[in-house]
């Protein structure tokens, strides 16, 4: 996303998009009718550990390591292959995420950095900052060109920059923004894809629409699948406003279904209860 232009507030701009603010409206329902839910108000605790797992386990899903939501909440072990690693690496930056919420608005660059730490510990060499030159990235789903090191610098220094100064746009709009340009960029040598899910989270959290975490876009992004996520990305990435109206709404609708999935595990708490 470019940074600069006419507007001192890019991010509100995005929100008179076509379509854009009755997808706002549809999420802020859907946020509404978990938090007015009977079990939220005794329970939330548990909604948010199950918001919590189920994130993981949907973000982790479309990095390539699609597990049945039993054997992630069964599993104890996630140091042995690729799909494990990746699992284990979602469920990290669930937990982490909301431990920084108090820097993100101060300083966004460092959280991604200690996003990147988490998510690949235990490796060595390129881990916690971006990208250097010549230095490649592993992230096989997504094929879009890469940006060189120097533009990935300049639009992170943006983007920073956006979220520091605040804007009126919606909450979801920021998120995804953060989510796309991240995928967009890929400035880590690896775990991009989860960092950007785990920073969307961040910003639906720490601005007040989902202040529990008990709506994960990443269940939505999950079920809406790895193809119509490419899909909107490809929107964001071109720039133009049907695309960016598209990348939005889609992830207007990734959190609109991890609020219901979360307004079910309420209801069948309920129903235990009765």
């Amino acid at each position: 996303m470019s940074t600069t232009g006419a507007t001192a507030d890019p991010l509100a701009a995005l929100g008179s998009l076509p379509g854009v603010a009755d997808s706002v409206e549809s999420v802020r329902k859907a946020v509404d009718r978990v938090y007015g839910h009977r079990i939220m108000r005794r329970r939330s605790n548990v909604i948010t550990s199950e918001a919590a797992l189920r994130g993981a386990r949907g973000s982790a899903a479309l990095s390539g390591a699609d597990w049945a939501l039993e054997e992630v909440r069964r599993r104890t072990d996630f140091s042995g292959d690729g799909e494990a690693r990746a699992l284990g690496a979602a469920l990290r930056l669930t937990a982490e995420s909301g431990q920084l919420l108090s820097i993100w608005r101060q300083s966004p660059l460092r959280v991604l950095a200690r996003l990147h730490l988490v998510a690949a510990a235990g490796r060595e060499g390129a881990v916690g900052r971006p990208r250097q030159a010549a230095e490649t990235v592993d992230e096989p789903l997504i094929e879009l060109p890469l940006p060189g090191a120097a533009e990935v610098s300049g639009r992170l220094d943006g983007l920073s920059e956006l979220i520091v100064a605040g804007s009126a746009a919606p909450a979801l709009v920021t998120a995804a923004v953060v989510h796309g340009e991240l995928l967009a960029l890929r400035p880590f040598v690896s775990h991009n894809g989860l960092i950007a899910r785990a920073a969307e989270r961040i910003v639906l959290i720490g601005s007040g629409l989902d202040p529990k975490s008990v709506c994960p876009a990443e269940v939505g992004h999950a079920e809406l699948g790895r193809a119509a996520y490419l899909a909107a990305l490809d929107g964001y990435v071109s720039g133009t406003p049907e695309g960016m109206a598209a990348w939005i709404t889609h992830c207007a609708k990734a959190v609109e279904l991890g609020a219901r999935e979360s307004t079910a595990v309420c209801e069948a708490l309920q129903r235990g209860a009765a």
